[in-house]
């Protein structure tokens, strides 16, 4: 039978081996970094902090994984077809992938570190494979003979198998054309407007496929033995420092002896499984598992709806979210009995994926569907245990999640339809023009009744900034006793003006003459204030609340009013430039728009939407249409978040 050959049916079925051999490697990292102990499990100091750097480094490789992911993903999209996000469930049975590719669940230990090794190891390494991860039988895959249903393919290493690929990427282009090839539309790609992730190129030609095959190799699997900062030599490093706080310590062990193939549910071939039977440790991993799940339907969702539909970087967002949750989760599971059966080691999160993890379509329906699973995870996580800071966390974390997610989803144009307008208050209470008039309190908020307005003033917001009081000393009274502010004795239009330029929206306004209210400002900005706040003058919805245009929102951490500024920077000696390098500045195609913030539980402020951060002084930083601000004062790349928060144990509540 004379087929012509690579056919777009091979090439689709071997970037879904690509990518559940990603999701596969991904996960089994993840599970050794769960299992690590922290300073507080009874490390030494320097053993405490080898294995805090290990954690970080097999976290960086793990994301790496995802940004793999994301190319594979968005290589078969540009090809026409549907990313895969399903994967076999651990442990994988034999001819799932080659004989020679062991992918199992373990904790961290030696033999493990060097599996490790093993699968990211250099084309003709000499690297031995781990103790324990032999191939239970030898066989070959595939045949030579030409068929018109796809077949797995052998290959000694990854890179050899992204090698192959690309060869035969670059053939099918040769005979149908670039433009035949790739048919996709590249809007359902994911891309840097949704997930800051190296993979998140958009694919459009032979040329960038084969340079996200590259970048694959150079970082990951098959990377050359010299490549700088390659998951070889990361793992590398871990090895030689691992085997020297080894030889100081005999008794060193680096990791909670977490099940090797953990499962939940009484395995009908209990050979090489751990069933996990204590019931605390269930409820654990099955929150982890069903958070893990929600997150694989949201990123799939993610890849049906074309950019720039706002539900697309939402679905991303709240999976990122989700997979933070799945960490505190995992890394609990790691720390509890597994049951009696196994009283030799612990649980560990199982990472099952359900018979069918694909996108739901776009719509609605998928809408509500998120909503009510969120919904669900939330009050699960309420009945795990609320006296381990990784559960409560977690819970909080899962709560917040699905706040945000009634909010981005409830209505589909949640992020594209304009403020509502606040109707003008009634009352009309007349002051006397040389006495101000007695504030009345309102939620916390006082509001001063006027001839032709009620100035609203929020003290928790109010920075200092002092534009009222020097621009309109007669209407704010510096330091006085009882009323001080005197909305009457200023020209309403001049006054309005004033209120404007509070940055930290502490001082608004609403009009009772029936004029226009506060508009919408025509450009969204973000400005970084010397050694203090984000000044933020916006069309915004933070944290879920539209109508807000001023707001002064921390970034030293401290606070005690988060998201919002307290002037806690001067208290705690705050040093930040308000004058960062400048990157990015192409001019956006819109500048305004909704600029939906949403402060991250334990996490930085992530922002969608059109954007100019800029210096204190006015100058452009950068333009964007979305970012993740630090707001724990740790990061090094300030203003931006570079992860910080994870390591100094930042936390975004007041209590």
């Amino acid at each position: 039978m004379e087929i012509a050959r690579p056919t777009r049916e091979e090439l689709i079925h071997r970037l879904y081996e690509a990518a559940e051999l990603e999701h596969n490697l991904m996960c089994t990292y993840l599970y050794a970094a769960f299992s690590l102990k922290d300073a507080d499990d009874g490390l030494l100091a320097e053993e405490a902090a080898a294995t805090a750097r290990w954690r970080r480094t097999i976290l960086e490789v793990a994301i790496e994984e995802m940004g793999h992911l994301c190319a594979v993903w968005n290589i078969t999209c540009a090809l026409g077809g549907a990313p895969r996000f399903g994967r076999g469930n651990f442990p994988l049975d034999p001819g799932y992938l080659p004989a020679g590719v062991v992918v199992k669940l373990a904790p961290f230990n030696e033999a493990v570190l060097q599996h490790f090794i093993y699968l990211e190891r250099p084309k003709d390494s000499a690297e031995p494979d781990g103790t324990g991860f032999e191939p239970p039988v030898k066989y070959r895959r595939g045949s030579a003979a030409p068929r018109l249903t796809p077949m797995g393919i052998d290959y000694d290493t990854v890179g050899d198998f992204y090698a192959s690929l690309g060869e035969n990427i670059t053939r099918f282009v040769e005979r149908i054309g670039e433009k035949a090839a790739f048919c996709g539309d590249p809007a359902l790609q994911l891309s840097p407007d949704e997930i800051d992730l190296s993979g998140a190129k958009p694919v459009i030609c032979s040329k960038t496929a084969l340079a996200a095959f590259d970048a694959i190799v150079l970082q990951g699997e098959g990377a050359p033995a010299e490549s700088e900062g390659s998951h070889y030599q990361k793992f590398s490093a871990i090895r030689s420092e691992y085997r020297a706080l080894k030889e100081a310590n005999r008794t060193f062990q680096p990791a909670f002896p977490a099940a090797v193939n953990p499962v939940l549910r009484r395995p009908p071939r209990p050979e090489g499984r751990v069933w996990i039977e204590n019931e605390e440790a269930a409820q654990c991993v099955d929150l982890a598992n069903a958070t893990y799940g929600l997150m694989l339907r949201l990123i799939a969702y993610a890849y049906g709806v074309p950019r720039p539909a706002p539900a697309k970087a939402a679905a991303v967002d709240l999976g990122i979210g989700l997979m933070q949750a799945v960490t505190l989760l995992a890394e609990r599971a790691a720390r509890l009995p597994a049951g009696p059966s196994n009283p030799e080691c612990h649980a560990g999160v199982t990472f099952v994926t359900l018979r069918d993890a694909a996108g739901f379509p776009a719509g609605v329906a998928a809408h509500r569907f998120f909503i009510e699973r969120l919904t669900e995870l939330a009050r699960g996580a309420a009945t795990l245990d609320s006296t381990d800071i990784r559960t409560t966390r977690a819970a909080r974390l899962l709560n917040d999640l699905a706040g945000r997610c009634h909010r981005e989803f409830d209505d589909a144009a949640s992020l594209t339809r304009g403020p509502t307008a606040t109707a003008a208050t009634a009352a009309s209470t007349a002051a006397a023009a040389s006495v101000p008039p007695a504030p009345q309190s309102v939620a916390g908020v006082e509001e001063i009744e006027g001839k032709d307005l009620t100035l609203l003033f929020d003290s928790k917001k109010c920075i200092h900034s002092r534009f009222c009081v020097t621009w309109a000393p007669n209407v704010f009274l510096a330091n006085v006793q009882g009323p001080w502010i005197h909305p009457d004795a200023m020209n309403v239009e001049r006054l309005v003006e004033i209120a404007h330029v509070c940055p930290s929206g502490a001082i608004r306004y609403r009009r009772k003459d029936g004029k226009t209210e506060e508009a919408a400002p025509l450009v969204n900005l973000i400005a970084t204030r010397e050694n203090g706040p984000y000044a933020v003058r916006a069309d915004m919805q933070l944290d879920g609340q539209r109508g807000v245009f001023r707001a002064t929102l921390c970034r030293c951490g401290a606070s005690k009013n988060k998201p919002f500024c307290d002037g806690s920077h001067n208290e705690v000696k705050f040093a930040a430039s308000g004058e960062p390098p400048s990157g990015k500045t192409d001019m956006l195609a819109a500048r305004d728009g909704t600029l939906a913030i949403d402060p991250e539980t334990d996490g930085p402020l992530r922002v969608r939407g059109n954007l100019e951060i800029t210096s204190g002084t006015g100058r452009v930083v950068t333009r964007s249409t979305q970012a993740r601000l630090c707001r724990c004062g740790g990061s090094g790349n300030k203003p931006f978040c570079d992860g910080t928060h994870a390591k100094i144990g930042f936390r975004s509540s007041n209590t």
